[in-house]
Formats: structure tokens, sequence, C-alpha cells
């Protein structure tokens, strides 16, 4: 048998992760986009931002990844549209940044 895979995340050998957005700070583009979602219902992320240009997909891949957003539903008409809203993680980071500033 080969050796076992080492851990992606977190500290080498505890067998835990650190939590995906944990300690990260989101840039300018993440945060405006975020911030739009406290006012919505639900925290629906606009497609687009206040402009009419739509959101980068980028931003949207990087949000996801740090558990800032999650999927809301999936758009059969826009398949490749990525509707997502706030999640917990993306509350919190906004309201600490909020309340640091």
């Amino acid at each position: 048998m080969g050796p076992s895979p080492r851990p992606r995340a977190g500290k080498a050998g505890t067998g835990k992760r650190k939590a995906a957005g944990a300690g990260r700070i989101p840039t300018a583009a993440q945060l405006a986009w975020l911030g739009r979602g406290l006012s919505q219902a639900g925290g629906k992320l606009p497609l687009f931002d206040e402009a009419g240009q739509r959101v980068s997909a980028a931003v949207i891949r990087s949000c996801r990844t740090a558990g800032w957003v999650e999927p809301w539903f999936h758009n059969p008409i826009k398949p490749d549209w990525d509707v997502c809203r706030l999640t917990e993680a993306g509350r919190a980071m906004l309201a600490r940044l909020s309340a640091a500033s």
C-alpha cells in the first residue's frame, strides 16, 4: 500500500481542517459584491453590478471557494448563471470587517 494522502488544509498531523474563508480578507471587487447581498431577501447576490455589467465569474468562484457564498438554485433557462446567496460565514466576515472599520 502507498502512503496515505496529506491533509489539504489545517495543521499537519492534527486531522483538522481550517475553515474555508477563515483569515481571508476579500478583495474590493468581492467586498462590493458580497455587501450587496446584505440588503436582499435571503442574502441573494446579484448577477449584475450597479453599472449593469455581469459580475465576474472569478469573483463568484473565489467567494464560493472561501465559503462566503453558496449556490442558491439552478436556472434551467440560463445554466451558466451562478445564482448564489450569502452563507453564515459570509455574513460573519462582513460583520467583522464592518466592526473593524
